[in-house]
């Protein structure tokens, strides 16, 4: 049984994760506590649909699962205020960038922990989370509340998630990113900003739509949109030169484990 839930941080992770239960039917509010000192817009959708918001110490103890889904700074504050409150068969799923499941172990008690780094799609369905844990019903824990939110990768070692972070969790800020820096080329060669932002979004959103439609490698799907001489290639011989995407992707996740392992001490 993996409810209640205890949501220790329901920010901009905790929130998504939240509304992608509530949406899917996965959970209902009633099974859910939330404790977050600023609690925001999804913490009151879920109080509204049952769910307990800030309760008192005494009604931690009924969570079966905790997810731990505040700042990798303040997680230990977090699990001090937190632990000593938990039933001792409470499961720990944490979602913090680069902290490693034996301090959070040793930090609540001994209990079981799975480490998981989602995105932020859960909200609508569609996340990705990469999850390690050594401990099996640890594991089947965090598959029961990450798979109704999208696609679950199991890791095999837990070094692997520093990269996967960098590959994954961090990824759809690369690819805003891209969009914003489309835009702009986009008004920079003379379209209005607007139709820009339009022409953008609309082509970036339909290629991933395509790319998860027909499963087809993205090597392939772009050698069938570029004809020899044409303006893709021109295009693409700036992207994919020396100074391109392939090196500047491998720096980018290179930078971002890094930080991660920083983040874990």
């Amino acid at each position: 049984m993996s409810t209640p839930i205890l949501m220790l941080g329901a920010g901009r992770m905790g929130g998504a994760m939240i509304e992608g239960w509530l949406a899917a039917g996965a959970f209902d509010g009633r099974e859910l506590m939330v404790r977050d000192p600023h609690p925001g817009s999804v913490a009151e959708r879920a109080a509204r649909a049952g769910a307990l918001v800030n309760p008192p110490d005494a009604d931690l103890a009924r969570a079966s699962t905790v997810v731990l889904s505040v700042k990798p700074q303040v997680w230990r504050d977090v699990a001090a205020e937190t632990a000593a409150w938990l039933g001792s068969g409470a499961v720990v799923v944490s979602i913090c960038a680069g902290v490693r499941s034996g301090d959070i172990a040793k930090a609540f008690g001994g209990r079981p922990v799975a480490r998981v780094m989602p995105t932020t799609a859960a909200a609508i369905g569609q996340g990705t989370a990469s999850l390690f844990a050594d401990d099996p019903a640890a594991r089947a824990r965090a598959r029961a509340l990450f798979e109704p939110l999208g696609a679950v990768v199991d890791l095999h070692d837990e070094s692997l998630m520093h990269a996967a972070t960098a590959v994954s969790g961090s990824a759809p800020a690369y690819l805003y990113a891209f969009i914003e820096a489309l835009e702009a080329a986009g008004a920079a060669g003379g379209l209005a900003p607007e139709d820009a932002k339009r022409l953008a979004r609309s082509t970036l959103t339909g290629a991933a739509a395509l790319l998860s439609h027909t499963g087809e490698d993205p090597a392939e799907l772009r050698r069938q949109v570029t004809s020899p001489g044409g303006t893709t290639q021109a295009a693409l011989e700036v992207l994919m030169g020396e100074e391109g995407l392939p090196g500047l992707l491998e720096d980018a996740v290179a930078a971002a484990v890094r930080r991660s392992k920083e983040l874990g001490g």
